[in-house]
């Protein structure tokens, strides 16, 4: 019983909970349903993200579409941003907050308030990361738009945007004197934590590569 106690009590487990928790809020879900009256588990590809969201509402109104879209990738951001950065405020350390990173991702992607649906994970990934990462996560962003504008395809921008941002990982702390602070080889001396996520992408993504590949997957505004 002391054992279980001295678990529950750990502060590690406790923001590991939390970031699991946090990631699983279905932000999608709630705004499609508070201003659309729909589901959004039924519609496009079932997926809580801002692209499913933006489908929610482009046959009633483009413009809605675009914005409750964007406040849906702000906000998945924000739910991976918060728990890195209170971990970071209470001290815990690189490895404790890549798992809690880790953590949130999964909690979007499969959401316990769902029934363990829930989105691809790339806008919760990015908000995780931003602070661990800040230079390649930025870097990542600049793919995901230039790609996104170039090809009009949200899967496919994502992909890019996420791969390219851990391929920087590999490349920047060698020629870029980042402070210790932001350079994941002085963090913790490896890329398992980055290349998990990577993975973590790549199958959330699964169908959606099978379309690109047979050239199937479907523009959208962006």
């Amino acid at each position: 019983m002391a054992e279980i106690l001295e678990i529950i009590g750990n502060i590690n487990i406790i923001f590991y909970v939390i970031a699991y928790l946090m990631g699983g809020l279905p932000v999608g879900v709630i705004i499609v349903k508070v201003f659309a009256n729909k589901n959004l588990l039924e519609i496009g590809s079932k997926s809580t993200g801002a692209t499913n969201v933006y489908r929610a509402f482009a046959e009633q109104d483009i413009k809605k579409a675009k914005i409750f879209s964007q406040i849906t990738l702000v906000f998945d951001a924000i739910k991976g941003l918060i728990v890195v950065l209170v971990a970071k405020i209470v001290g815990l350390d690189f490895a404790t907050q890549y798992a809690i990173a880790i953590l949130a991702i999964l909690g979007h992607c499969y959401s316990p308030f769902l029934g363990f649906q829930g989105g691809k994970g790339v806008s919760t990934a990015i908000g995780s990361v931003l602070l661990l990462i800040p230079v390649e996560a930025i870097l990542g962003l600049i793919i995901w738009g230039i790609v996104g504008r170039f090809f009009r395809i949200s899967s496919l921008a994502s992909l890019f945007g996420v791969l390219g941002g851990i391929a920087f990982t590999f490349i920047v702390p060698s020629y870029i004197a980042l402070p210790e602070s932001i350079n994941i080889s002085s963090q913790i001396g490896t890329h398992v934590p980055i290349v998990l996520i990577g993975i973590i992408i790549v199958y959330t993504h699964t169908d959606n590569i099978m379309r690109l590949i047979t050239r199937r997957e479907q523009k959208i505004e962006m």
